[in-house]
């Protein structure tokens, strides 16, 4: 996120010039690392209406209660039972097999939730424990080792839950008590490592640095070298919309050599999937390493409630997991768990989850923010808006206007946030760049406080100050503005 300049707002119209701006100092820069104009508020483009409808005419009402779990506003009605089918089947329990009902067995054997919902609850971001003897949960833990895009041992993503009755009663029984038969991968906790900024202007805010811990590891020991990645899961409105963003609108905002030298050189994510042997380019998921809706669900199905479905088939085993290899699946004749009829029933109610209608984007402190943000170029990663494509099957959701707030490029957002773990071309220290939208609904929607990749910001301040690499310019500018202008900047933030 970029935000900066230095300007003091003087009666209730934003056409009067703005002054005072950058003063103490202009003095000691000589190049354009800050907004250095006079700025009016003609510095930024004219407010649309259309800003009002983050989803276009798909955008829902935020009241009486925010929730990102509702149908696109302008969907059709012969839709609306597919939708309601699809959430059912979203938070619905899974079971482990066999059992006498075939439409939702097949649990694990290893999993770390077991439903979708349980994660995204109403739609929303995770959340990551403030304490450390909670266990982590809607947090997961990515792994790797170098050279290889898993661990040998434990995969790609550690599961810290599992079918075996030792689990399930693990918190009712003495340790000990009962034998696994299938050992949840290792139990995680995190522990947090404070410490103080101080603004330019002598006020503090304390951040935090999480510490990851994993206990009972239960199929050996990590090598020193692991790279690990601790990844908050994030909402999922908006998502049909951002699946019919033209890739030539996203391939125009690349600028991977930065050749506008503005230090921003966003480029994009090339996955590929080893079914096919395609190579796509991502927009889905923390570091865009998925190129599409299906494949993003597919992909959680497998590997965090352990359902195996047509696009990933395999269950979240390694091969040196035995037990888990041998436990009982609930395929079905095709051989996998989750047929693909009900499949596209989850990936059509993910697809038609509408963003919220904004509030307060007409309010004084929301206007100077929104000067703020244009002035200091933070549209530069989060673009303000995309028009959808044309859909034949989605023709709702196709020609909108919408307003995510995101290039859905990867970014290097320096050492700070690097976790050390590359993800297809995405280095450790690069991230797609957040979507904004609903963003101050966020608390409101399931009261999760948790942002950035690992869930360490506790507010949009905090995430802010914890930008780097190539937000190192946005960083120094923003902590210049006065606490009445990074307030201002912050709630236009949090109106999306």
């Amino acid at each position: 996120m970029v935000i900066f300049s230095h300007v003091f707002f003087r009666l209730n119209s934003l056409s009067v010039l703005l002054v005072s701006f950058l003063i103490p100092f202009l003095v000691a820069c000589d190049n354009n690392d800050y907004v250095t104009s006079t700025l009016t508020s003609d510095y930024a483009p004219p407010f649309q209406e259309s800003e009002k409808f983050p989803g276009g005419t798909t955008s829902v009402s935020s009241r009486p209660f925010a929730s990102f779990m509702y149908p696109a506003a302008n969907l059709e009605q012969d839709l609306r039972p597919n939708f309601h089918a699809g959430k059912a089947l979203a938070k619905q329990p899974w079971v482990k097999a066999p059992t006498i009902t075939f439409a939702r067995d097949g649990l694990g054997p290893l999993y770390n939730a077991r439903t979708c919902l349980a994660c995204h609850i109403n739609g929303g971001k995770g959340s990551i424990p403030d304490d450390s003897k909670s266990s982590l949960f809607s947090t997961l833990i990515r792994l790797s080792s170098p050279g290889r895009s898993s661990h040998p041992i434990y995969g790609n993503q550690l599961q810290t839950q599992s079918i075996s009755l030792a689990h399930q009663l693990r918190s009712s029984i003495k340790k000990g008590t009962l034998k696994h038969d299938v050992a949840p991968e290792a139990y995680a906790y995190v522990s947090w490592v404070p410490k103080t900024f101080t603004y330019p202007d002598g006020s503090e805010i304390n951040l935090r640095t999480p510490i990851l811990k994993l206990d009972q590891l239960a199929y050996g020991e990590l090598e020193a070298d692991t790279q690990i990645g601790l990844r908050v899961a994030p909402a999922i409105h908006g998502m049909g919309l951002i699946e019919l963003i033209k890739q030539a609108d996203i391939d125009r905002l690349v600028d991977e050599q930065d050749d506008n030298d503005d230090g921003i050189s966003g480029r994009l994510n090339q996955v590929m999937y080893k079914k096919t042997q395609q190579v796509s380019p991502g927009r889905f998921g923390l570091k865009s390493n998925q190129s599409s809706l299906s494949m993003t669900i597919a992909g959680a199905f497998a590997n965090d409630i352990g359902i195996s479905n047509s696009l990933v088939p395999t269950q979240p085993c390694t091969t040196q997991q035995l037990a888990c290899n041998q436990a009982e699946n609930g395929n079905d004749d095709e051989g996998v768990e989750l047929p693909d009829h009900l499949l596209k029933l989850v990936v059509d109610f993910n697809r038609n989850l509408a963003p919220i209608q904004r509030l307060n984007s007409q309010t004084k402190s929301v206007k100077e923010g929104r000067v703020l943000f244009y002035a200091a170029g933070c549209q530069a990663c989060h673009q303000p808006s995309f028009t959808t494509g044309e859909s034949d099957t989605f023709s709702h959701l196709a020609k909108q206007k919408i307003w995510p707030y995101s290039d859905f490029l990867i970014h290097d957002m320096g050492p700070e946030l690097s976790d050390g773990r590359p993800d297809h071309l995405a280095s450790g220290s690069e991230w797609r760049t957040a979507p904004l939208w609903g963003l101050g609904f966020q608390k409101q929607v399931n009261g999760s406080k948790s942002y950035l990749h690992d869930g360490r910001a506790r507010s949009v301040e905090e995430a802010i100050l914890w930008h780097g690499g190539e937000a190192t310019r946005s960083h120094s500018n923003f902590i210049q503005l006065s606490k009445a202008e990074r307030t201002a900047l912050i709630a236009f933030v949090e109106s999306l």
